[in-house]
């Protein structure tokens, strides 16, 4: 329990006098100093245990000594040399890692980047390249990032928008198979897929399917909420693509390295995309991102279209190797799946429980849960989530909440079991906190999410 504060409190109002707010979005006022694993240690040394991951970029755990030594070795032979204009082995070796992980058995290439944003506007550079056709398709909820193509690209906070444009033209959104919220009043038993018949509307009265280059999804949508499309819907809409020589793009940027038990969560689906943009956990949070594509694809654009100075960076490229290794070696993959559905289970009997859990959803070590005023109507509890991921934080873990209500459940995958028990006793503790009313409205100052 966050006991002692004093040093994080000083670093917390130095920090307000000079970064600006558009980069931060407060939960509550952690200042971290140190990791490993699953457990992070605040600057006035109250210990946590971890169910973010750094927003799903720490994958392995914080300072895992095998990514660490790989980050060490290398940078006693050379931090960087701009591979813009020269060659390094790590940079091939990765490469070669991902066209081999990465699903689809047919040639791929790869271009480096720094961010997931990044990869997202490069995304639409490779699609527009390669077909000739200048519209892309995004969702409604999206979110890939803050360059002004991936904000572009993104639909789910007007902040992002506020104030910036013009964005980038010829991006279109469509509704997001959402189960639980399903926007035409569906049961899964009723549903013929309205949703994806919507979009077929829109090829048929104002959205020319030949212009359209790509498709991009996210296979488990992220800050909208985790929510988890069904199987039917993904593979008539890639079919869709298909029939229209429209690329099919996916963004694994925050699910992909192991968080589903898969190497990438469309393989959950049993689809293989002609582009993957990946980023966050690909080396462990440094600054790295990717494009997998079609080798036909990549060939498409020239350079120096996709070229950034400190891309691939070769103690990145050796992290990231590194990050990969860990999870083959440790089993990590298999450790999600399993731990993960424990997990699910855990929430779903804390869902019999109390009536402020409306959904429980997710695959492997990627859960929401959902918390609602009533489950009829369903509305957002967005107060209770707040003051939960605070009273959490209190308590010696690290959650938080997007989509305003929905509790993001994240961890390392190398969290133990015991881990996961005593985070998933603290939250149901805070749960039961809050239905008392124990949790003041004074934590709100902090805890806004988005």
């Amino acid at each position: 329990m966050a006991v002692n504060a004093k040093r994080c409190e000083n670093i917390v109002a130095q920090d307000g006098e000079v970064v600006g707010a558009a980069c931060r979005v407060p939960y509550y006022p952690l200042v971290v100093k140190s990791g490993r694993g699953a457990i992070i240690e605040d600057a006035d040394g109250n210990e946590y245990i971890d169910m973010l991951s750094s927003a799903a970029a720490t994958n392995v755990g914080h300072s895992h000594p095998k990514v660490v030594d790989a980050i060490i070795e290398q940078a006693r032979e050379v931090i960087h040399y701009t591979p813009v204009y020269t060659y390094h082995e790590p940079l091939v070796k990765l490469a070669k890692e991902l066209t081999e992980i990465t699903p689809g058995n047919f040639k791929k290439k790869v271009v480096f980047g720094l961010t997931g944003s990044d990869s997202n506007d490069g995304m639409i550079k490779l699609a527009r390249a390669y077909t000739g056709r200048s519209k892309i398709i995004s969702f409604i909820g999206a979110y890939h990032g803050s360059t002004y193509g991936s904000i572009s690209l993104s639909a789910i906070s007007l902040n992002m928008r506020r104030k910036i444009g013009p964005l980038v033209p010829d991006i279109y959104h469509i509704n997001y198979p959402h189960c639980y919220r399903c926007k035409f009043g569906k049961k899964e038993e009723s549903c013929n897929l309205e949703c994806l018949q919507d979009f077929e509307d829109k090829f048929k009265s104002y959205l020319p399917p030949e212009e359209v280059a790509a498709v991009i999804m996210e296979p488990i949508q992220g800050d909208a909420g985790l929510i988890v499309p069904p199987q039917k819907y993904v593979k008539k809409l890639y079919d869709l693509c298909k029939k229209n020589g429209i690329l099919f793009a996916v963004d694994e940027v925050q699910q992909g390295f192991g968080r589903t038990g898969k190497w990438f969560s469309i393989e959950n689906f049993g689809i293989e995309p002609d582009i993957i943009v990946m980023g966050k956990s690909i080396a462990s949070g440094m600054p790295m991102s990717a494009i997998v594509a079609r080798a036909e694809i990549m060939d498409a654009v020239g350079p120096p279209a996709h070229a950034f100075t400190t891309m691939a960076n070769p103690i990145c490229c050796k992290a990231a190797l590194a990050t990969i290794n860990v999870i083959k070696e440790e089993k990590l993959l298999e450790h999600s799946k399993n731990l993960g559905e424990y997990t699910k289970e855990r929430f779903n009997k804390m869902k019999d429980k109390y009536s402020l859990i409306g959904d429980v959803r997710g695959i492997g070590l990627n859960i929401g849960v959902d918390l609602v005023k009533d489950r009829n109507t369903k509305e957002r509890a967005q107060e209770a989530a707040a003051k939960i991921c605070y009273r959490c934080w209190e308590k010696g873990v690290l959650l938080t909440f997007f989509a305003n209500n929905v509790l993001r459940v994240q961890p390392p995958l190398v969290i133990t079991k015991e881990q996961i028990d005593k985070a998933l006793n603290i939250i149901e503790n805070s749960i039961v906190e809050y239905l008392r009313g124990d949790i003041p409205d004074e934590v709100l100052k902090v805890a806004k999410g988005w």
